[in-house]
């Protein structure tokens, strides 16, 4: 097998600390923890981490695809969250080249013990008193800032109308008036704001959102070392992964991991008719663009009509580059 050096981890000379990996070979720790853990369930592998999500798109461009809801935007499918889920060719490829080891997820979670049981529970049950007091605390906190708000509103008001009224007289004065006729007109009250009482219902409770890990890491009896598999023939032998099985499913590996080594970014093209979807990669200047700069500088280029274009001068090849950013329709 040719190994690309330029994106396999380096692995530690240190022998002290290590683990029997799945496939009967002795694996560092410090080896272990730079590659990816892809979870298998029905031949189907996932990325939950979001650290590992971004290592695989900016280091290794390999992109998968979001399937995840967000918690805050269930009712929609445009926007998605982890996990992410791999390509076959994909994963193939990861392993090949070291990057990443399959974890047999269900496996990797043994039964628990009555007293781990209990006190994961506790924890969980002490994390949620935990955020419902702070946002309680949050929520008074605000409500006191809110309070002091309409305080020195109604103080800014009084100031005001006080201002009008020495404005009015030194008028009157000035042509000849008398304080009485200047005065003959109403004075309106300055609303008083005051914080109403809130009803018993609302009062007797109120809805906080808090957050209940959903990790298996932490666990005590989640072990995902111990049903590991970093080569392709030990996951086949474990019934984990099969992929690929015929020429033609060895073939797409082939061609995807030739188009991936030239430095091109991959996705699944069924939506178009074809097997992958190709993204060849792109010179772009050598300053650093934020995402919504670019953004901004294409719906400018869009809104004017005309295509926006950096340019960039080279101190080295004394040569100007230019890149060009405008929007493009699909479908």
């Amino acid at each position: 097998m040719v190994v690309d050096d330029k994106h396999v981890p380096r692995r530690s000379n240190a022998l002290s600390r290590g683990s029997m990996g799945a496939n009967g070979k002795m694996t560092s720790d410090s080896d272990r923890e730079h590659k990816i853990r892809l979870r298998v369930s029905n031949q189907k592998a996932y990325v939950w981490d979001v650290e590992d999500i971004a290592t695989l798109r900016a280091k290794h461009h390999v992109c998968g695809v979001l399937t995840g809801t967000l918690p805050h935007l269930s009712q929609q499918n445009v926007f998605l969250g982890v996990p992410l889920v791999l390509l076959p060719e994909e994963v193939v490829l990861l392993l090949e080249k070291q990057l990443a080891v399959l974890i047999d997820d269900r496996n990797a979670h043994h039964p628990p013990s009555a007293e781990a049981l209990a006190e994961w529970n506790m924890a969980r049950e002490a994390s949620v008193t935990a955020q419902i007091i702070a946002a309680e605390a949050e929520k008074a906190s605000e409500k006191a800032t809110k309070h002091s708000t309409s305080e020195e509103a109604i103080r800014k008001r009084k100031e005001r109308e006080a201002k009008k009224a020495a404005a009015a007289q030194a008028k009157a004065l000035a042509e000849g008036l008398s304080l009485d006729d200047s005065s003959s007109a109403p004075v309106l009250p300055v609303p008083v704001v005051e914080d109403r009482p809130g009803t018993p219902s609302k009062n007797a409770a109120h809805a906080f959102t808090v957050t209940i890990p959903a990790s298996s890491s932490d666990l005590q009896w989640y072990a995902p070392d111990s049903a590991s598999y970093s080569t392709l023939d030990s996951a086949r032998e474990a019934s984990i992964w099969t992929y690929p099985t015929t020429p033609f499913e060895y073939a797409k590996c082939r061609v995807f991991q030739d188009l991936w080594e030239k430095g091109n970014y991959m996705g699944g093209g069924i939506k178009f008719g074809g097997d992958f979807l190709v993204y060849p990669v792109v010179e772009s200047p050598h300053a650093a663009l934020r995402p919504m700069e670019l953004v901004a500088h294409g719906r400018l280029g869009t809104a004017t009509k005309k295509s926006h274009l950096f340019c960039e001068w080279d101190e080295k090849t004394q040569a100007v580059t230019y890149f060009s950013v405008e929007w493009a329709g699909f479908g």
